[in-house]
């Protein structure tokens, strides 16, 4: 892939946390990403995952090393059209599920009829139509992450970084909320990097995935996965599923050791 073919591409880059003691948490790090892929970052506990999404989202500057997204460099801000999903509960709880959806439109100061068609495909999209009226509390965790996502959704971002997303639900929501995800990156067309501890989510989901080394985290193995577009969670049956998580775990066993103080 050259660069001008990739949508996000790092070169270099490495975060180092200053101090009395520093932390070296990432890098370096080189990857393109390509517009309209869907990658995945999967690594040991404390690798840098989320320290990548931060430095590629503009929430934290590398220590070294470039970033840039659509051809124009990635520094001191969120860049326009690059949408951030993470893994906490982001609702506001006295707002409704249609306010929360709006939250981040209205403070654009967007025209209200403009807001009003957004958060109404938006919250119908994501299958809250029936709870536009409800608050937070009112909902299930899937259903408030949902809310989450609708919230980047009406921002209509052409890159989407979620950390984590659904770290906090049961096997079967997250299969579930999988395929609502596949859906989204579907019909939208946006690219999407995903940050997540399990592997056959990742392996699910993607058409690449990174495997992280141990702090500091670097790229030590890229997994394509094949799978067609359509795709959905039904492929967790399909006997290549399991060759593809085999490797994700072959890759990521020893680093994982390492981790934990036993490499």
């Amino acid at each position: 892939m050259t660069e001008t073919a990739a949508h996000a591409v790092l070169r270099g880059v490495t975060r180092v946390y200053p101090g009395a003691s520093q932390v070296h948490a990432l890098g370096p790090i080189d990857l393109d990403i390509a517009k309209g892929e869907f990658f995945s970052v999967v690594g040991p506990s404390g690798c840098g995952k989320s320290t990548l999404l931060d430095v590629l989202a503009g929430l934290n500057p590398p220590s070294a090393g470039t970033i840039v997204f659509e051809g124009k460099p990635v520094a001191g801000s969120v860049p326009d059209g690059v949408g951030v999903v993470f893994q906490e509960d982001a609702s506001f709880p006295w707002l409704t599920v249609r306010d929360n959806v709006a939250f981040g439109l209205r403070r654009l100061g967007m025209d209200a009829a403009e807001i009003a068609r957004r958060v109404d495909y938006a919250v119908g999209f994501m299958g809250l139509a029936d709870f536009a009226g409800a608050y937070p509390a009112q909902l299930s965790g899937g259903m408030r992450q949902r809310v989450c996502i609708a919230r980047t959704l009406v921002l209509q971002p052409r890159l989407i970084l979620l950390d984590e997303p659904f770290g906090a639900l049961d096997q079967q929501t997250r299969l579930l909320m999988g395929d609502e995800l596949l859906r989204l990156w579907r019909e939208t067309g946006a690219t999407v990097l995903l940050i997540t501890h399990a592997l056959d989510e990742a392996a699910m989901l993607s058409d690449r995935v990174g495997v992280m080394s141990s702090r500091p985290g670097r790229f030590i193995d890229l997994v394509e996965t094949g799978w067609p577009r359509d795709r959905d969670s039904r492929i967790v049956s399909d006997a290549a599923f399991g060759a593809v998580t085999a490797r994700l775990w072959s890759s990521l066993r020893t680093e994982s050791m390492k981790a934990i103080g036993r490499g």
